[in-house]
């Protein structure tokens, strides 16, 4: 459950999350990055739909395929930015999702993060 601070006074009010949404914490390394090669990759740079991984803070009751604590790759166009006791996170439907990460999940596809 995320708490956050209306800003108005100090008292903290629960929130919760409605139907299909996710919520998720943004990721901290949106600028510069380094390809598997070493090669430095500016913020600046575009890369048509490049996907992005989140880790998951809250959800709706009707969310199905995640859990909090797992990690989501969405595409950065489906999302919604939102403000919550002074940190950003970006609300999701679980139909944006493309894949979910996590420990308890037994696939065996091979992939690994």
């Amino acid at each position: 459950m995320v708490e956050p601070n209306t800003g108005t006074t100090e008292q903290k009010l629960p929130i919760k999350m409605l139907n299909d949404r996710v919520l998720v914490r943004i990721p901290e390394k949106e600028g510069e990055r380094r390809s598997s090669g070493g090669i430095l990759i500016p913020a600046t740079a575009q890369i048509s739909k490049r996907l992005v991984w989140a880790e998951v803070v809250a959800l709706g009751q009707n969310v199905r395929t995640a859990e909090v604590g797992d990690r989501v790759l969405f595409s950065p166009e489906d999302r919604y930015e939102v403000e919550v006791g002074g940190a950003d996170y970006i609300m999701l439907r679980e139909r944006d999702i493309h894949a979910v990460a996590a420990s308890r999940i037994d696939a065996h596809t091979g992939l690994y993060l």
